[in-house]
């Protein structure tokens, strides 16, 4: 079966390697799947053209209710979605794409979400039929860089410390973009420093919104303690989440951070915004933990620093929690059975 996939597809980004990995799944069951970024169509017009082409797609899967489902509506075929997490949280609240989502559920053959309570919130928020949706969790895979060079990342970045080894880096890994709010931490974070010089917190991530992206730097800038860095490769990426000493989490909303899960696979404790898509993975004190405002962050964070059994409990909690629930071959059975519904 020749399947198109759309998907939003910033490089780098979580959407990017979900849809890679789901790609991947396919192509395993002998399909062909042509991966394509929802920023070069405008609309679904431009879609249907496509699907004019030879050799024909006889089926289509996109990522994101309204950025990738809503091209598929004139396409057509066959097809699928895959919640992204924006849509069901923050789109809903347009009722234009409200009502351009509906519709895509309307028409798809399947949906599917990363959780049971992304699931419920698409079913309380927009007409469906919840038979319809499918609950498969992410399918996690950590590769780690070899000859990546901790002390190079930090010299890059700004880091400066005379007792390097003993310097906490909290890592934030998210796309420069407002729902991620990566400015949230910045004021509480330079006050803690400027207590503790030890303590640094780098944002890492691809520049997806250039206004905001500025406005990032700026702040950045004009803090202590707090650094932005360069983009890295995936596996230089979970090489640097390895060296950190937490990874930090501070979106407004979420579906599924892959880089949450990611952490837990790296062996890293994680402290996540207590929002619905990182409460739905993150289990306060056990698999992790959440914060509900900056004090709260800090509060936590250095009680994390001082208490070793606190610490190892989270590590090999979420470790357990991500070889027992986000297997990659479960999720690519699901994938491959879904998938084989569009025929």
């Amino acid at each position: 079966m020749h399947v198109l996939f759309l998907a939003p597809n910033s490089p780098k980004t979580g959407n990017c390697t979900t849809a890679e990995r789901i790609r991947n799944h396919i192509v395993a069951a002998g399909h062909t799947c042509v991966l394509c970024d929802t920023r070069e169509f405008s609309s679904a017009s431009d879609v249907s053209s496509l699907m004019t082409q030879e050799p024909r797609f006889e089926a289509a899967l996109a990522i994101h209710l309204f950025k990738g489902g809503r091209l598929l509506l004139d396409a057509g075929v066959p097809f699928g979605v895959v919640f992204g997490g924006t849509d069901v949280n923050e789109d809903v609240k347009d009722e234009h794409k409200r009502a351009v989502m509906e519709e895509v559920l309307h028409t798809a053959r399947f949906a599917v979400a990363f959780t049971d309570k992304l699931k419920e919130r698409a079913e309380e928020l927009l007409i469906c039929a919840s038979k319809k949706i499918y609950v498969q969790p992410q399918g996690i895979e950590t590769r780690v860089a070899s000859h990546f060079s901790w002390s190079d990342f930090l010299h890059r970045t700004g880091v400066r410390a005379k007792q390097e080894e003993n310097v906490r880096v909290f890592l934030l890994v998210c796309g420069l973009r407002r729902v991620k709010d990566p400015l949230y931490l910045l004021e509480v974070f330079a006050e803690w420093h400027s207590q503790n010089p030890l303590v640094a917190l780098i944002i890492i991530g691809p520049k997806i919104d250039p206004v905001f992206t500025t406005e990032v730097e700026e702040s950045v800038k004009r803090s202590v303690g707090v650094y932005l860095a360069a983009d890295l490769s995936q596996e230089e990426l979970h090489a640097a989440m390895q060296k950190s000493f937490a990874l930090v989490n501070s979106s407004l909303s979420e579906g599924m951070s892959a880089a949450i899960l990611e952490a837990m696979d790296l062996g890293l404790p994680v402290l996540a915004r207590d929002v619905p898509g990182n409460a739905a993975i993150v289990e306060h004190e056990v698999t992790g933990l959440l914060y509900s405002s900056p004090q709260e962050f800090v509060s936590m964070s250095r009680k994390l620093l001082n208490d070793h059994e606190l610490e190892e409990r989270l590590v090999r909690n979420g470790k357990n929690y991500i070889t027992t629930c986000h297997n990659p071959m479960e999720e690519r059975i699901a994938y491959q059975k879904l998938v084989e519904t569009l025929h």
